[in-house]
């Protein structure tokens, strides 16, 4: 069995999301950022994280260009979240993508914060070929956001 793909925050990380987190919290969104907030799996509290909201054609989804993250786990584990802008609040129920539709999502993803998460993906950007990106689709997860 393969080793779910996980990369740890470094400190500027933490500290850019702490500053993104503070940001959405009062109603100023960076570029979609939104802040999910899920319950834990294990504790059952309220866990909450900075995340990118990508809109294509109508269609939302979250991307973990870190893998396997706790984020990850908790909302497969419960089954919903919610994105926080400000005082807005929308609870929504997570689909996860199979890694076959995954391509053109992450396309778009970097296409947008390549700037910010660049560095998570393995040297594929935006341009690569399609083959290459396919073949790191099982490493970072994708949902669609429904409501």
């Amino acid at each position: 069995m393969n080793e779910a793909r996980y990369v740890k925050l470094s400190k500027a990380d933490t500290v850019f999301n702490s500053v993104v987190a503070w940001l959405t919290r009062r109603g100023i969104s960076l570029l979609g950022s939104r802040v999910l907030v899920v319950r834990g799996r294990k504790s059952g509290e309220p866990r909450s994280v900075p995340v990118n909201l990508l809109t294509i054609d109508g269609e939302r989804y979250l991307v973990a260009p870190r893998g396997e993250t706790q984020w990850v786990r908790n909302l497969r584990a419960a089954g919903e979240g919610r994105l926080l802008v400000g005082r807005r609040a929308e609870t929504f129920h997570p689909v996860e993508l199979a890694d076959d539709e995954k391509p053109a999502i992450l396309r778009a993803y970097l296409k947008r914060w390549a700037w910010e998460v660049g560095r998570f993906f393995e040297g594929v950007d935006a341009d690569s070929p399609d083959e290459v990106v396919r073949g790191i689709a099982p490493g970072f997860p994708v949902f669609r956001v429904t409501v």
